[in-house]
C-alpha cells in the first residue's frame, strides 16, 4: 500500500481527531494541515524506491528513569540496500508531496501503527519545514546554500568560523554551569 492509497481511504475529520490526539499543541494550526491534506488529495503520485518507516524512539536514550518519553520518527528506507550508504534511513521531510504519495508504507509500520496514525505522523513530518511545497523547497535551498558557503571557505576560515564537537561541548557545559 502506498501513501496515496492510505490518504484516499480516510476522511479529514478522522485524521484531524487523530492528529490532535497525537499532537495536541497543533490545534491552533489545524487548518493548515487540512489544507495540506486537501492539496495532496489532488496530486499525482511519483513512483520511487523509498518506503515510509515510522518508528518509536526514546527522546533521551541515556535516560533510564521511569518518566521516559518517546517520539515517532518518520523516515524513508530505500527498497534496495545501498552499499555506499552509511545508513539505510533517509530524511524525507524535503521530498515533494508527489513523491511522498508514491512511497510504499513499510510492512513493520503497518503492523505497529494504525492507518490514521500513519497519515497523521506523515502529515506532521511533511509539514515540518512549512505548509506549502514552495516554502519547504526554500528551506532546502537555504540549507544547500549554507553547505556551499561552508565548502567555499578556506581551511583557515573553517577553523576560525567553526567549532570541533569537543569545543562545542565545552561551550555548552560552560553556558549550562553559568545559569
Amino acid at each position: 500500500m502506498n501513501f496515496q492509497q492510505l490518504v484516499k481511504s480516510h476522511n479529514w475529520l478522522s485524521i484531524e481527531m487523530t492528529l490532535l490526539t497525537l499532537y495536541p499543541d497543533q490545534i491552533e494550526i489545524i487548518n493548515a494541515y487540512k489544507d495540506v491534506f486537501e492539496t495532496i488529495q489532488t496530486l499525482e503520485p511519483v513512483e520511487n524506491d523509498m518506503l515510509i518507516v515510522l518508528k518509536e524512539c526514546q527522546n533521551d536514550p541515556f535516560d533510564d528513569t521511569e518518566d521516559t518519553t518517546f517520539y515517532i520518527d518518520v523516515s524513508g528506507r530505500k527498497l534496495g540496500i545501498d552499499p555506499n550508504s552509511f545508513t539505510n534511513s533517509y530524511a524525507i521531510e524535503f521530498e515533494s508531496w508527489e513523491k511522498w504519495l508514491g512511497m510504499e508504507i513499510a510492512p513493520e509500520t503497518l503492523m505497529n501503527f494504525n492507518e490514521l496514525e500513519i497519515i497523521s505522523h506523515c502529515l506532521y513530518e511533511m509539514t515540518f519545514c512549512g505548509y506549502e511545497q514552495d516554502e519547504i523547497q526554500e528551506q532546502l535551498e537555504s540549507i544547500k546554500k549554507t553547505v556551499a558557503d561552508y565548502e567555499d571557505l578556506s581551511d583557515e576560515e573553517k577553523k576560525l568560523k567553526t567549532y570541533t564537537i569537543e569545543e562545542l561541548k565545552a561551550k555548552l557545559d560552560k553556558m549550562g554551569s553559568s545559569e
